[in-house]
């Protein structure tokens, strides 16, 4: 098919050089599994001569009996192509480094020395009856003409795949372009491939417009890991290529997701959460008016659906957060609040979102639970009008309130063992001669970790003729939350009073 693209996926190679990555032989195993599930055409195992573990890494996978094609890298070198040979391998991935600047610094040769080495050892992979892909190391930096000639010896030698590897990722899409053009001129029935590096951030758009121009496979790690800045992101290339280009390729794109979190995990590194396809924040949405959209039509903010990649879409309370977003979460976790409730809390979350915090499910799941048991405004009988409260180092801590009751203001100070203490006090105290309460219970917990953790506060109060009543708010400052938890309580006490006939 004209339109068929290669995916050939390097993160056991080129993905285990992210500095501080080193994989067993198993885990290795295991994301080679992985990745024949998720549909990738060919695995770059490793490269054996680094050392016998990488060998027997190499050879293991390569016995697996997997679907995709195994390789194993190898430099132009005799050594180097039998280590790869005798891990059983399908294809064998050879290079030699064909820039100047590599020829007269790292290799010590001339270029017709590259040239004849390409050469040799493309033959010599043949001779032993493997798929040879050949890679003119630092191809984007290597004269054009020179460029062209290699690829065109090597494909006379028996080529099946002419890889071109932007080894230090200074090329651009219209370069990568202009150079797969020119070795489209030379490649006859080779398959033309790209490597693409992220040194500036282009690995996945380099790659793009290497398929574009004509290549039909590309390298990839998954996650974008490998050496430097890493390579270009397989999530990324594969989720582009298919969904803005309409290329064809094997990958089951719902495994994605999966995949990423997997070699994450074995590799120890960790995904930005703004990553496209595959982090945290990929399929988030906090805005009022995103959420809104997304409610009624995916498609408004989102270009692909979740589950295309293995994800979910899921909504956040914080302060661009709206009354839909925040009604969908709720009802997600079994809670239906009415359109005032529902006010209330949007209100409550944006407060605790200017202040900086970020509002969990756990802390969302708190705040409407309080509101939602609150007494209806109507039906109040106390409210807060004023509160201070004082302490500190050999400080006693002192509380002043001022509620009102009914169309009455009345105000009253207390000392405590400390703010809260002082705080219950005073609110007893302001109400002795309305309502004598007493203070039965009171439990205080940290919702989420970290001093700035949303605090949960169940108070149970009892009148004198053992009327009780409990109540439960939620908020970041703990004396406010309990001072708010004990009216509250006070005012059912005062609601459940009246249904009883109490004083009367």
């Amino acid at each position: 098919m004209k339109d068929r693209v290669y995916v050939f996926d390097t993160t056991l190679r080129d993905g285990e050089q992210t500095p501080g990555v080193s994989l067993t032989v198993d885990e290795k195993v295991q994301i080679a599994r992985q990745l024949d599930k998720l549909g990738v055409d060919v695995i770059e195992a490793g490269f054996p001569i680094t050392s016998e573990g990488e060998y027997q890494a190499v050879k293991k996978i390569a016995r697996e009996g997997l679907n995709a094609k195994i390789c194993a890298l190898a430099r132009a070198a005799k050594v180097d192509m039998d280590k790869a040979l005798n891990a059983d391998v399908d294809r064998v991935h050879v290079f030699i480094a064909t820039s100047d600047i590599h020829l007269k610094h790292k290799l010590k040769l001339t270029r017709e020395q590259a040239y004849q080495k390409a050469i040799e050892a493309v033959e010599y992979l043949k001779s032993h009856g493997v798929e040879v892909e050949f890679s003119a190391e630092d191809a984007t930096r290597t004269d054009p003409n020179f460029l062209k000639k290699v690829y065109a010896g090597v494909v006379e030698a028996g080529a099946d795949v002419l890889d071109v590897p932007d080894t230090v990722g200074v090329c651009y899409p219209e370069k990568m372009k202009e150079i797969v053009r020119n070795v489209k001129e030379v490649a006859r029935n080779a398959i033309i491939s790209v490597h693409c590096h992220n040194d500036f951030g282009l690995a996945v758009a380099n790659t793009i417009a290497g398929i574009v121009a004509g290549a039909r496979q590309f390298h990839a790690t998954v996650n974008g890991i490998g050496e430097r800045a890493g390579n270009a992101s397989l999530e990324e290339a594969v989720m582009a290529l298919k969904i803005l280009y309409g290329y064809e390729m094997k990958i089951n794109t719902e495994l994605i997701y999966e995949t990423s979190r997997l070699v994450s995990r074995l590799t120890g590194i960790y995904i930005q959460p703004n990553k496209a396809i595959v982090g945290d924040n990929a399929f988030g949405h906090e805005s009022g008016i995103h959420t809104h959209g997304v409610i009624e039509e995916p498609s408004t903010y989102e270009p692909i659906r979740p589950e295309m990649v293995g994800k979910k879409r899921w909504f956040t309370a914080g302060k661009h957060a709206g009354m839909h977003g925040i009604k969908a979460q709720l009802e997600s976790m079994g809670i239906k609040p009415t359109p005032e409730q529902l006010k209330v809390i949007v209100a409550k979350v944006k407060e605790l979102g200017d202040m900086g915090k970020m509002v969990t499910d756990a802390d969302l799941f708190a705040i409407a639970n309080s509101v939602i048991g609150r007494v209806k405004s109507e039906e109040r009988a106390v409210d807060l009008e004023e509160f201070v409260v004082v302490t500190g180092y050999k400080v006693m801590p002192t509380a002043s309130v001022k509620i009102k009751l009914g169309k009455d203001i009345y105000s009253a100070s207390q000392t405590g063992v400390g703010p809260v203490d002082a705080a219950m006090k005073a609110i007893q105290e302001v109400l002795r001669d309305k309502v004598k309460v007493s203070l039965k219970e009171y439990r205080l917990e940290a919702i989420t970790g970290g001093s700035d953790a949303l605090a949960e506060v169940t108070v149970k109060v009892e009148d004198a003729e053992g009327t009780q009543a409990s109540a439960r708010v939620a908020g970041p400052d703990i004396v406010l939350a309990s001072v708010e938890a004990m009216l509250e309580g006070i005012n059912k006490l005062i609601l459940k009073r009246k249904h009883l006939n109490i004083g009367k």
